[in-house]
């Protein structure tokens, strides 16, 4: 069941706390008068401001927060917390106001305090890294259902409290969003929670208030340089979470230099996986069989014990990831046996993860595939498993989004040029930032890397996909790089309605094959 609404975050049946113990808990100073247990939640925006809540007034790049407080009264909040700029702007608002140095910095753990998510949690369970977040914790989710645990989980795509789903906006969403998630899913009696924590998540304080019991990381691979500047900053700012701040342990994927540099630097007890043979660690994953259905693997773990199961999805790193949510679980303590015992039930893990190697197309015609990456090494992981299965040729469509890291553009390219026989360059969100010259950028790259390659740039992703299906013979692959899930296509801060999905399932039909 898919829910659309804001208001589906919230807890139905907040307890009220006293904005008066609110102040004084966090030694703050507070203006105008306070109703008596009146603050039931709390918010960043104004247009969701519910009867009950705290709006929080930050400064912002074009405007500060409290110059919509007025809004919120008007909504119904009982106050703002804000800083002392805000407190002067909404002062004629008629809100009470309670002031700090620093709202954000402080928005978690109010936002903690007021749901009261510190009470009673269940297992927490986190997982950073740059690719692969969103597939463990849809992993980990799917196990646990198997297992008969009721679980919650917060990711790229969607956040999800048993059968209900509701799309998302950032891969971490704002703490006050966070911690009302927390409260929601505490009414539905979850057994467990998994929050996909990005590195943004982590340096702009979306996950404080939250302690959790295991913590996981993928890998840490070329993106974001826009906001970290280099791979150690980025790096330093994942390993916060691998602190006793913020867990309680950690599993880390060792392959990597980043993933040992993990391991080697967390502040937490850590157990370490490799996936490939020679490189010492707790666990040790196979990789069994990899086919256009699924991908079979063996972990064994340090007592000697194994488990052999499969995920429904394309690509050694696939079995990867899986691998690191039922190492992720066995430290949080599920047995590896019952594991083993409902997944050699179901017949692997029945896992679905929305726009990761998703394959849209039937049984006749090319496969193709809708995935979300794009970064280099999401290029490289994707398109390796593919032409181990393919055969015949691998065809991409790719872009690359504007208003982002602009460091990573011609890597992309170039690694698309090397392992795709037939590229179409397209626009992929190009937000503010001019789409032909983005275009120009990743055509000269992927030129560069193979002068003699069939190469099509072609604007507009509803045309660029029917490109590479024209071209698309039986038995050829397609793999359509970037949208994933999203439903939108983003150009000059309009977002156009898009589906990749979507559009390749109509594109499929049209020409017979679907």
């Amino acid at each position: 069941m898919t829910d659309p609404g804001y208001s589906a975050l919230r807890p139905e049946h907040p307890i009220a706390r006293s904005l008066t113990e609110l102040a004084e808990h966090f030694g703050l100073e507070a203006t105008g008068q306070f109703a008596q247990d009146s603050v039931t939640g709390i918010t960043l925006s104004s247009k969701n401001v519910l009867a009950g809540d705290l709006y929080v007034g930050l400064p912002g790049r074009n405007a500060h927060g409290a110059s919509y407080a007025a809004e919120a009264a008007a909504q119904g909040a009982v106050a703002i917390l804000t800083d002392a700029e805000g407190a002067g702007i909404s002062a004629g608002s008629g809100l009470p106001s309670i002031v700090t140095e620093s709202p954000r910095a402080l928005l978690a753990e109010v936002s903690a305090w007021i749901y009261r998510t510190r009470e009673n949690p269940p297992t927490m369970l986190g997982v950073t890294g740059t690719n692969g977040k969103t597939s463990v914790t849809y992993l980990l989710n799917a196990i646990l259902r198997q297992l008969g645990v009721v679980a919650g989980f917060s990711t790229t795509a969607e956040r999800g409290i048993g059968a209900l789903r509701i799309p998302s906006t950032l891969t971490t969403p704002e703490a006050s969003e966070v911690h009302s998630l927390l409260a929601k899913m505490r009414e539905a009696h979850v057994g467990a929670v998994i929050i996909e924590v990005s590195a943004q998540a982590l340096t702009r304080h979306r996950v404080d208030g939250i302690v959790f019991d295991v913590v996981g990381f993928t890998n840490l691979t070329h993106d974001h340089l826009d906001d970290y500047g280099d791979m150690q900053t980025y790096f330093e700012a994942k390993r916060e979470l691998f602190t006793p701040e913020r867990a309680h342990r950690g599993v880390a994927i060792v392959d990597s230099q980043w993933g040992r540099k993990i391991a080697d630097e967390a502040g937490i007890p850590m157990t370490t996986v490799a996936t490939h043979p020679g490189i010492p660690a707790d666990w040790q994953v196979t990789l069994d069989e990899e086919s256009a259905e699924h991908t079979a693997f063996t972990v064994s773990a340090p007592d000697g014990a194994t488990l052999s199961t499969s995920v429904p999805i394309l690509g050694r790193y696939m079995a990867e990831n899986a691998a690191l949510a039922i190492v992720m679980l066995v430290e949080a303590g599920y047995d590896l046996a019952d594991i083993d015992r409902v997944l050699t039930r179901d017949g692997g893990i029945t896992a679905y993860i929305p726009g990761r190697a998703e394959r849209v197309s039937g049984d006749r015609g090319p496969r193709v595939y809708i995935d979300y990456g794009h970064s280099p090494d999401a290029f490289t992981t994707t398109l390796e498993s593919l032409r181990r299965t393919a055969s015949g040729r691998v065809i991409m469509v790719f872009g690359a989004d504007g208003d982002r890291d602009t460091s990573k553009r011609e890597e992309m390219a170039s690694i698309a040029a090397t392992l795709s026989d037939v590229l179409v360059i397209t626009d992929y969100n190009p937000r503010f930032e001019d789409p032909a010259a983005i275009r120009r950028v990743l055509v000269d790259s992927a030129r560069r890397t193979r002068p003699d390659l069939e190469l099509y740039e072609v604007p507009n992703p509803w045309d660029a996909f029917r490109q590479a299906l024209s071209v698309a013979r039986e038995g050829d692959v397609i793999l359509h790089a970037g949208p994933g899930h999203e439903n939108y296509h983003e150009v000059a801060g309009k977002k156009i309605p898009y589906s990749a999905r979507d559009d390749a399932r109509s594109a499929l039909t049209e020409h017979g094959w679907l």
